[in-house]
């Protein structure tokens, strides 16, 4: 069902004046890893972003290597990659949400960060979203993180809003405006 649907997909933003990804992978399943890296490195490359890879035991350990390297301002972007596998018991919920929370709460600091971090019922769905011709979600997250930059970036040129200044627009609740008599 899924492989009929229509994915839209927003193109890749080059990086004017370079950018530096720190991937941070849990290759636990190496040959999923792998995979993921592969398509994180590809997509990085396509946009003109330099990548730093580490490694970390775990999913679990990803945000806190990211609030390590965010600690010191060396990255423009974060990639989080692992696999995590449903198994017999309910740490899978755990990895998965404290994770993932994790990376979203970093996000919301202000940090740009792909999640690819495969959450799935066995290792053939693993197979299929690591493949570096198919679905590839290390390349997903590297693009998100890339999209995330360029937003920034282009945020970052602006002039922040002087919140002393009322609002340009002036609303006419009924007659004339004269002079303050604007809502």
């Amino acid at each position: 069902m899924a492989a009929s649907i229509e994915h839209d997909q927003l193109p890749l933003p080059r990086i004017e004046g370079g950018a530096r990804l720190l991937i941070v992978v849990a290759p636990y399943y190496r040959q999923i890893a792998d995979g993921l890296i592969a398509g994180a490195r590809g997509v990085a490359e396509a946009a003109g972003v330099a990548v730093d890879l580490v490694e970390v035991p775990g999913a679990l350990e990803i945000p806190s290597a990211i609030a390590l390297a965010a600690g010191r301002d060396l990255y423009d972007g974060y990639v989080a990659l692992g696999c995590v596998i449903r198994g017999e018991t309910t740490h899978y919920d755990t990895v998965c949400n404290d994770s993932s929370r994790g990376l979203t709460l970093l996000g919301l600091q202000g940090h740009c960060i792909g999640n690819g971090i495969l959450t799935v019922e066995n290792y053939q769905q693993a197979e299929v979203r690591a493949d570096p011709q198919g679905q590839n979600k290390g390349g997903g997250a590297a693009a998100a993180a890339v999209h995330l930059i360029a937003l920034k970036r282009g945020w970052e040129t602006r002039a922040p809003r002087d919140k002393a200044t009322p609002p340009r627009d002036v609303i006419r609740l009924a007659g004339e405006i004269d002079g303050p008599g604007s809502a």
